[in-house]
């Protein structure tokens, strides 16, 4: 078993075709087909079930192909360690981002990254929270933004900043007159909120400790459509404090703070147990301290660099 084997059966997952997982490898058709063959016979198990097309892994398969992943992951890690060791600021970094937090934080990330770090490689994805726990499980990223805690024992959080919820409302809604809004006591009728799948849907549930009334509740699939449902149907819906700044001032209008305990939401870089590139964590963290409010920010964060 040797390291190619491991990214070409890898390769064939990705691309369920030979000739394009070939090509991704950089080598021939029959040379890849060979040393996946090579490599089952090691093993004395079938990886991928030629019978279908496109071509599949067997059930088998698939745990070899997820330990594989893993293992490329780490060799990776220590190749780029040793560059990082060698020449500060070059590499590659794959890295998730919750799509809550993804509008406010990453135009000004590639901004910061592209000015300070121009030979950073920096490839970047919106994902569900359940999305990133599986990508970064079989090591298919790097490291995620995310709100947080999530509880997974192979995961490590670093908490980034802590961010308020508002509440925006509609002029025609009784909650208007109110200056300010105390969360649990929140009538759910007409309440506007993200669909299944976003973690802010959740909190927001959470902290009016009440549950989801499919018959009252009204769906959408961003926060800038949220607020465009509320202007155009009346209601109200919670947004996150960084999305003020991109409220009209007529808008802005219609905003409205939680009274004590205010609710709030921790964002964190997410990585797993055995991530090593320590500096490349630290220039997405330098990043994040640049684009978020001072105000805002961890208070370890703002003192210290992140140390593994």
């Amino acid at each position: 078993m040797n390291i190619f084997q491991l990214r070409y059966i890898v390769a064939l997952d990705r691309y369920r075709n030979f000739v394009k997982a070939a090509e991704s490898c950089g080598v021939t058709q029959p040379t890849l087909s060979s040393m996946i063959q090579k490599l089952e016979e090691e093993l004395d198990v079938i990886i991928f079930d030629r019978s279908f097309h496109p071509v599949k892994p067997t059930r088998i398969g698939e745990k070899v192909i997820d330990q594989a992943s893993v293992i490329l992951f780490n060799v990776d890690q220590m190749n780029e360690l040793i560059a990082e060791e060698k020449e500060r600021g070059k590499g590659e970094i794959k890295l998730a981002v919750i799509t809550t937090v993804a509008p406010y934080l990453l135009p000004n990330l590639f901004k910061f990254c592209k000015k300070n770090y121009p030979d950073i490689s920096l490839l970047t994805q919106e994902m569900t929270t359940v999305q990133i726990i599986e990508k970064l499980k079989k090591a298919e990223i790097d490291m995620a933004i995310a709100a947080t805690p999530l509880i997974e024992p192979s995961l490590l959080e670093v908490p980034l900043y802590y961010e308020k919820f508002l509440v925006y409302i509609s002029p025609e809604d009784p909650l208007y007159k109110e200056e300010k809004i105390v969360a649990s006591k929140m009538p759910l009728d007409n309440l506007w909120v993200l669909k299944e799948g976003h973690c802010l849907r959740n909190q927001i549930f959470n902290f009016c400790h009440k549950q989801a009334s499919t018959s009252a509740i009204y769906e959408a699939g961003s926060i800038d459509t949220l607020i465009k449902i509320v202007d155009a149907n009346g209601g109200y819906t919670v947004i996150p404090e960084l999305h003020v700044n991109f409220l009209s001032e007529k808008q802005k209008e219609n905003i409205r703070s939680f009274t004590d305990p205010i609710p709030l939401r921790e964002i964190s870089l997410i990585i797993r147990k055995d991530f090593v590139r320590e500096k490349m964590l630290n220039i997405i963290a330098d990043a994040v301290k640049q684009v978020i409010p001072s105000h805002m920010l961890d208070s370890k964060l703002k003192k210290f660099a992140i140390r593994l």
